[in-house]
């Protein structure tokens, strides 16, 4: 995604997150379809071809091509007075399904909003990618100086707070071979973290409960993160973290720990002190075979 263009169709003066292509590792028409669909969701209104285009950096012939098929399946719609695409309800609804007990309809995202209010910083929720940890949603910062989170964008899991979040509870031998790789493989910032650091800072999330990382992949910013009760997701790990200015972070370290903690606590553990769990993925795919083997086929 063009930062520095997405900036200015926001109007924010300060943005952090990635401009890497990664459709050319996949097939690059789906993956060119599913950043149009994750760009909606960052402007949150309608926009021409034009600026589809060049916010993700894409031509404009097959932009309108891609735009149009969308329409056609009644995932976008088209309006013909300002000649601009938004999305349908029935992409609102695609996959409200899962996880829609915690996410959707109730605790985490009532987590995410209250953390907001309390701290004034981006609040992010981030899951395992592959090699990365992926931010699958954000609420935005509502302090006067503040720093703009772009959903869907990753951080390496060996680099960023999150990540070692997420992959604190892994054997050392896994987290030495994740390591070894992200040394081994170009990044799109070039940050090498060395084994050793690696494992010193993923033995710090064990033994503190949270990891702080800052000035790395966004100078003068930074994330605190914490994971989330492993039971209350029936397939993923998921880490929530507090980003904004390096200063504010380091100033108010102690209090958003303790809000994070507190929040967490109040939201996501039950009355017997346990951690909530949520089995709508597990109902859906044993109800019925059929809808079993397709869960299976898609995934």
């Amino acid at each position: 995604m063009e930062l520095v263009r997405l900036g200015r169709a926001l109007g924010e003066g300060w943005i952090a997150g990635h401009e890497q292509d990664d459709t050319d590792r996949c097939v690059k028409s789906a993956g060119r379809v599913l950043r149009i669909l994750e760009l909606f969701d960052v402007l949150k209104r309608e926009a021409p071809v034009s600026v589809v285009s060049e916010l993700l950096g894409l031509p404009q012939s097959s932009t309108s091509v891609l735009l149009r098929t969308l329409v056609e399946m009644g995932y976008l719609v088209y309006n013909n007075p300002t000649r601009s695409f938004a999305p349908t309800t029935r992409l609102s609804l695609l996959g409200s399904w899962v996880n829609g007990p915690m996410v959707s309809d109730g605790p985490l995202i009532r987590l995410m909003h209250r953390l907001n209010v309390r701290t004034g910083q981006a609040i992010v929720l981030a899951a395992r990618n592959q090699t990365f940890s992926e931010y699958i949603h954000v609420v935005q910062a509502t302090s006067p100086v503040r720093l703009y989170v772009v959903q869907g964008s990753r951080r390496p899991l060996a680099c960023s707070a999150t990540g070692a979040t997420l992959i604190s509870d892994l054997p050392v031998s896994e987290i030495k071979r994740i390591g070894i790789r992200y040394n081994a493989e170009p990044q799109e910032v070039d940050i090498k973290v060395s084994v050793t650091t690696l494992l010193e800072r993923v033995q710090a999330v064990r033994t503190n409960g949270y990891a702080f990382h800052h000035n790395t992949v966004t100078p003068g910013a930074g994330t605190i993160a914490m994971c989330l009760p492993e039971p209350m997701t029936a397939h993923e790990r998921l880490s929530i973290g507090i980003a904004g200015p390096s200063d504010i972070l380091l100033r108010s370290k102690d209090e958003f720990v303790a809000a994070m903690r507190e929040e967490i606590a109040s939201h996501l553990v039950d009355s017997d002190g346990e951690p909530q769990r949520c089995d709508a993925i597990d109902r859906f795919s044993s109800s019925s075979p059929v809808r079993l083997a397709a869960v299976n086929h898609g995934g």
